[in-house]
């Protein structure tokens, strides 16, 4: 997801997936194997998917909205000890690319995209799991099917309103304070222009500085982000920056975007994690929660953007919960 700052600078917010095969490394961890799809496959817009753990469906949104499902791996699999979640590449980005072009992807696309996976994995009224830009994307289609969601996990959401953005730009832009000239050099430059994983990966050191609380946990998600960006290559990067384009088009970019209102009618059980060191203010996450009548807000302590990644136990403590007591 990119954010347009003063003087056209572009800033993304969220890291492009791993791509990393980890399912030996799982059945240690979880005690049992991924499983890889394939939707459609015989299609243009077939889909990848992957699926592991068994109980209560859990359907993940990745964020970006130009990254696939990589980046939250191994990570977000503990849940997999408890429920079945389902993973997949949005269209046109990741695993889900071959054959799309940036113009066949839309708002509108995404949110169809979600039934397709519910119609293949056979689940009706699964859990909607959105993380940062897949927070928004699970809202947007919660609210276009109510009936469709049982329940809804917002992780470290991304703004769902034009003041909510321009409250993060501004917050973004004092983080970063004097490396927010280094980053408009690498990206004013041809070389980031042109979708280079190595400037790709300079530029996402600097702007993911005060997205994590350790140091430890920073440096684990720069090695698996520059390790996707080459993998991804120039074309891939390139196409998957069309997609967010038009992405943002279709929400961000529309004159006074609001979802708030909106959010007051969903009878939906949200559970809204955000942490005390995320980049995006905390404030963010607590306008969703507030603007949801049947919501829970828990903030954790010492845990940054990733805290499926930085505190997974308590992560997993308060899914765990939720899904117990939710109504």
């Amino acid at each position: 997801m990119r954010v347009r700052l003063a003087g056209g600078v572009v800033a993304g917010i969220f890291i492009v997936g791993s791509g990393i095969r980890v399912e030996a490394w799982q059945r240690d961890w979880v005690g049992f194997p991924a499983r890889e799809r394939r939707i459609a496959p015989m299609t243009k817009d077939s889909l990848y998917a992957r699926e592991i753990g068994s109980g209560p469906p859990i359907i993940v949104l990745h964020g970006g909205p130009d990254f696939d499902s990589g980046y939250l791996l191994p990570d977000l699999d503990r849940l997999a000890q408890r429920f079945h979640l389902i993973y997949y590449d949005q269209r046109g980005r990741g695993r889900s690319a071959d054959g799309v072009s940036a113009e066949d992807v839309s708002l509108k696309s995404d949110v169809e995209d979600i039934e397709r996976v519910k119609a293949y994995f056979h689940v009706e009224s699964p859990i909607l799991l959105g993380h940062s830009w897949g927070a928004v994307l699970a809202l947007e289609y919660a609210l276009r099917h109510p009936n469709g969601v049982s329940r809804l996990i917002l992780m470290n959401p991304a703004p769902a309103s034009a003041n909510d953005l321009a409250f993060f730009r501004e917050s973004y832009v004092k983080q970063l304070g004097i490396d927010m000239d280094e980053q408009r050099r690498i990206v004013a430059g041809d070389a980031y222009k042109q979708g280079d994983p190595q400037a790709v990966a300079a530029r996402y050191r600097i702007h993911f500085e005060h997205a994590l609380a350790r140091l430890a946990d920073y440096e684990k998600l720069m090695a698996r982000m520059k390790a996707s960006f080459m993998r991804q290559g120039r074309e891939g990067i390139l196409k998957a920056r069309g997609v967010e384009d038009r992405l943002m088009r279709d929400t961000w970019d529309q004159s006074g975007y609001d979802l708030l209102p909106r959010l007051q009618a969903l009878d939906i059980p949200t559970l809204v994690i955000t942490g005390a060191d995320d980049f995006i203010p905390s404030e963010i996450a607590g306008h969703i929660a507030h603007a949801i009548p049947h919501s829970q807000f828990v903030k954790l302590k010492a845990c940054g953007h990733f805290s499926y990644m930085e505190c997974p136990e308590q992560v997993r403590q308060a899914v765990s919960s939720f899904v117990s007591t939710a109504r």
